[in-house]
């Protein structure tokens, strides 16, 4: 089982007081090869205020656009059960789209097929006017954390998971410049990089999920002062 690092995740993020809500928020971990798996990862801008230069997933919070998007795959049955064991269906859904969308918009790669494009507001109109339409029936949901209060952002996230062949092109762009550098990396590899403690763990356990497909979903949060990694079916 994969530990998680709590001192590291302290010094990721030092406490600075204050009362947040977890804002709901959605990371894409795409993967592909065999024998060698690699995912992608990019390495956050040094002037951002949370996590600056560490190496992430793409992701970040839901958008109201999210809810009203249009896809061509909808998400599967196993993947909605879970997702919807913890929130309603319309938002589990929103959910994925965001995953999808913030991939797109960090690195400029489309999960999804070819469709016809469409002129929409908001933060869809480049993917739609990419001529795609997003597909949530190759997404694995993996793993769920939230933000220990205290910090400057929290977040209640979902890690979800894609093949690289699912993608209308497999080769990241510059994306929106939130992340400097976007590189498909080694998973061996990745653990070496600067990177925060839930990023490592969920690495620690895509590692173990290659061997273990059906394992447990793990839920990270802080509970009565302590960081606990709950397994959940």
């Amino acid at each position: 089982m994969t530990p998680f690092d709590a001192a590291q995740d302290l010094a990721d993020a030092p406490r600075v007081g204050g009362a947040q809500r977890p804002k709901d928020a959605a990371t894409l971990i795409l993967m592909r090869g065999g024998d060698r798996p690699e995912v992608l990862m990019g390495r956050r801008a040094p002037g951002h205020v949370f996590m600056a230069s560490k190496w992430v997933f793409p992701g970040g919070r839901i958008d109201r656009s999210d809810f009203t998007a249009a896809a061509t795959g909808e998400l599967s049955g196993e993947v909605a059960r879970r997702l919807e064991g913890e929130l309603p269906a319309r938002r589990a859904r929103a959910l994925a789209l965001t995953a999808v969308r913030e991939t797109f918009e960090e690195t400029g790669l489309i999960l999804g097929r070819p469709a016809p494009r469409a002129s929409v507001a908001g933060p869809w109109r480049e993917y739609r006017q990419a001529g795609a339409l997003p597909d949530l029936s190759v997404l694995s949901y993996v793993a769920r954390a939230i933000t220990p209060p205290g910090r400057t952002r929290r977040f209640d996230a979902r890690f979800f998971m894609a093949p690289a062949e699912a993608l209308l092109s497999p080769e990241p762009t510059a994306g929106s410049g939130e992340l400097d550098e976007i590189a498909w990396l080694p998973l061996d590899e990745a653990r070496a990089l600067d990177l925060p403690a839930i990023t490592r763990f969920v690495l620690g356990e895509l590692a173990e999920r290659l061997e273990h497909p059906n394992r447990p979903l793990p839920f990270v949060r802080m509970v009565r002062g302590r960081h606990t990694v709950e397994h959940r079916d």
